[in-house]
This record gives structure tokens, sequence and C-alpha cells, in this order.
């Protein structure tokens, strides 16, 4: 029983009457019992709010009512705001983030929080896309054993499968843009700052940013224009002004496949009408990711101190003690894959002057790679992942093929945004566009206008088993 009507859709619907936000809230929490929990098993559901479908709402607010999902490192009253670690459960959430505080202005009915790669995936090197202690194993709603990428896993899963309209994810480096592409529908990061952080389980705050996915580049933007408090988003999508498109051949997957889609569908945007110009960015080496990985693991040191010190009490209060947490509930936390990022966080320390070379040069690197990208175009494209992979816990995550990118605009804290081009293997992959710093109106006309050409609508999973 997949939800049909989009987000816009359904809000017209709640305004005129047509549907209550009662209403809605039942049909999204019987979705989620027939494909999340007994039917498909989807798993893409940590938690559910409680009395969701028996609250009132003001029509006259954007989203009216509208059942919403974040992900279950966000806090909100009412959800266990875990990160997917069972060390967490025994903190409960005492007061909304920042961002949930602005959702449920803007009418967003918070229904469920949703299960994601624990601690975002920066626990372990080893670590499988869509598992959390408290989560389980999210899948892919096209093919069971499939992975849902990662971290923003059940958000991206729960959207594809029709169980609610719009989710919020987060990103660090790829948690939006590949659960997205891996499970099939439209997924933004925005500038880092532009969505306040505050109550949000932290890695970074130079990369960390939490966005929008949707079934729809329009439904994305509804929601986008309400985390981040900004006008003309939605408007944008409706902007058919050309646009001049730096085409990037690096951010090619290296799967054959996907890659010749990415071709066809660039011949389908120059027919179009489509200026496309080829831009040449030359591939990061080996220690631009080594860069990137280090700065992360330094801020994580110092930003989940920070947040324990708030969130937790005594007993789990510093990156140290969570690691003695989880060494204490091996069976519960360490059963799959260690937690060596943990230790060599601690080992690095935190913002001290190793770190600020590294990210010196980490930044200047990404700053120069998207300065040169952005010559003479408005926004940049490539490929962004190919199918997704067989989930093996204990194996790591096999991820195949990908590009490179979702690298740079993370490093610099710049917009990407992703949308469905097509079906390969069974299995959907994306289409990436890169903007500049708070070009994110740019960024919603670009993927509005790639996605009315391409025409192919919200994707339909298969569900197969």
């Amino acid at each position: 029983m997949i939800f049909a009507r989009s987000a816009s859709e359904s809000i017209d619907d709640l305004r005129t009457g047509a549907v209550t936000p009662a209403l809605l809230a039942a049909q999204a929490l019987e979705r989620i019992d027939q494909i999340d929990a007994t039917g498909y098993e989807l798993n893409s559901i940590l938690a559910l709010a409680p009395n969701s479908d028996e609250k009132d709402f003001d029509l006259d607010t954007p989203l009216a009512g509208l059942p919403i999902l974040i992900k279950d490192n966000i806090e909100a009253i009412g959800l266990p705001g875990t990160a997917g670690s069972t060390a967490l459960l025994d903190h409960p959430v005492s007061t909304d983030s920042e961002l949930v505080r602005r959702l449920r202005a803007g009418g967003a009915n918070i229904i469920a929080s949703t299960n994601l790669s624990e601690w975002a995936n920066i626990r372990s090197s080893s670590s499988t896309s869509g598992w959390s202690g408290v989560g389980g194993l999210t899948a892919n709603p096209w093919i069971h054993k499939h992975s849902a990428g990662g971290s923003s896993s059940g958000s991206g899963a729960a959207i594809a499968a029709g169980l609610v309209t719009l989710a919020v994810g987060t990103e660090t480096d790829g948690s939006i843009i590949c659960p997205a592409s891996l499970n099939g529908c439209v997924g933004i990061k925005p500038t880092v700052g532009l969505v306040p952080t505050q109550g949000i389980v932290p890695i970074s705050a130079n990369q960390d940013a939490p966005g929008p996915m949707a079934r729809s580049v329009k439904d994305a933007a509804i929601l986008l224009e309400i985390m981040s408090a900004t006008t003309g988003l939605v408007k944008a999508c409706d902007d058919s002004r050309a646009l001049k498109i730096g085409v990037v051949r690096s951010w090619l997957t290296g799967h054959g496949a996907t890659d010749s889609l990415f071709d066809s569908v660039l011949s389908q945007l120059s027919k179009a009408g489509m200026t496309l110009v080829e831009v040449s960015l030359k591939t990061p080496g080996e220690d631009v990711g080594a860069d990137e990985y280090e700065v992360l693991l330094h801020e994580l040191f110092d930003e989940m101190g920070s947040y324990l010190s708030v969130r937790a009490d005594t007993s789990l209060r510093s990156l140290a003690q969570l690691v003695a947490y989880n060494s204490a509930h091996k069976e519960a936390e360490l059963k799959y894959f260690a937690q060596e990022l943990f230790d060599k966080a601690i080992k690095l320390g935190g913002r001290n002057n190793a770190y600020k070379v590294k990210r010196a040069r980490n930044l200047a690197w990404a700053q120069r790679t998207l300065a040169k990208g952005f010559t003479d175009v408005d926004v940049l494209i490539g490929a962004t992942y190919s199918p997704a992979w067989i989930s093996t816990l204990g194996e790591g995550d096999a991820y195949g093929d990908n590009s490179w990118i979702t690298m740079a605009p993370a490093i610099a804290g710049t917009p990407i945004g992703t949308v469905p081009m097509g079906i390969i293997e069974g299995l959907p992959v994306g289409l990436g566009v890169v903007a500049k710093a708070d070009g994110e109106t740019l960024l919603v006309r670009a993927l509005a206008q790639i996605e009315q050409i391409l025409d192919i609508g919200a994707l339909q999973p298969s569900f197969k088993r």
C-alpha cells in the first residue's frame, strides 16, 4: 500500500478538508506496519512517536499536519535520538532540537524516527551501512538483500517505499546522497550552517548538515524551506530559465552500465536545450581522503565530548567513556564490527596543531577544485553511486563503484543534491548536482529542470525478496 500522493498534493488535501492530519498519520502508521515491520520487513523505522495520530494541527502552517520522519540522531521529545547506539538509550531526549522546533512550528507531524548507520558510519571503516545496535539492519525496498546505503539509511528507504512523503536525513560526506541514490529518491545536503545542528548527534561542525529526502524535487524544496527558514526554493522548481551545466567526467562511477546511463541522460538534457559544458577536474589522490578522515576524527573527539556533556550524565561524557561502554556491551555493539575509528580519534585528539594543518590543506584542495569547476557554469553534475551492493553484516560494505562527487562539497561545506536517473540491474541510480555555497536556489532549479526532462516520475520499488 504505497502512498501515491505527493507532499504538495497532501498539503492541499489537508487544507481543503479532503483528509485530516489524524487520518494521514494513521494511514502512514498502517503502511509502516504492513511494509516496514511485518510485511517486507524494510526495517527503516527505529521508533514511533507516541500518539502521533491524535494531535491537532494548524492547517495554515506550511505542512498543515503532514506526517514526516526524522533520522534518529536528531533530538525530538518522544523519540529516542540514539544515533543507533544502545549507549544513548538510557539518556532520553529532554528537549527538541532547534531543527525539530522549526519543523513543528511549520506544521510537521513527526510520527517516527528512522534507523541509520550507527553513529553515522564514523565508528569503524568496516561498518555495514544501515545497521545499528538499536535498529538492526535496514533493507533496500527494491531488492531486500541489497544495501539501503548510509548513513541516512532509514530515511531514504522509507521515502522510496512510500511510507511517508517527507523525511529528514543528515550528511557529513555522502550520508544523504548515498541512500537517496541507492533507494531511488531525491536528497539534498544544503550549505553547512543553513540548517541548525544544535541537538543533533555530531561528527563535524565543518561538514555536518541536515537535509530533506523526498520523492520529488518540489517536495524536497517544501521541506528545505522550513528546515532552513528561507523562501524561494519551491518557486525555483518552476523556473525554466536556461542554466549552464558543467559535466564533470571524473565524477563517473567506473560502473559501466551506470556511466552509460549517465551518458544517455546527457543526450536527453542536450536535446531538451540545456547547455552542457565539459569540465575537467583532477581525481583526488589518496592523501586528500586521508586528510578528510583524520580531520573528521579530530573534530569528532571535540564534538562528541561537547555533545555528551550536555546530553548524558557523568557515566557518558566523552568519547573515551563511549568506547568503554561499547567494550562492556560487546554483544550488542561490537558483534559485527569494531570501533577502531573511535580509538583513532582519541589518539589524534581534538583541534590541535596537527588538525589545523590537515584541515587547512584539505579545505584548500576542496575550494581550489570547486573554484576551477565553477569557472564558467552555474552548477556541476556527475553520477553518484552504482547500484546498491549486497549487505554483508560482519564484512563491511562492498561499496562497488561510486564517484567522488560528494567529497569536495563535503569538505568545503557547499550544497549537493541528487535525483534518480534510472534503473540498472533492477536497482535505482542517481545523478548528482553540485552548487556554490549558499546556492540552494540554483541547485533546486537545476534538479527540478533535470527531473522534468528525464520525466521518470516517482520511482516505484519492486519489493523483491
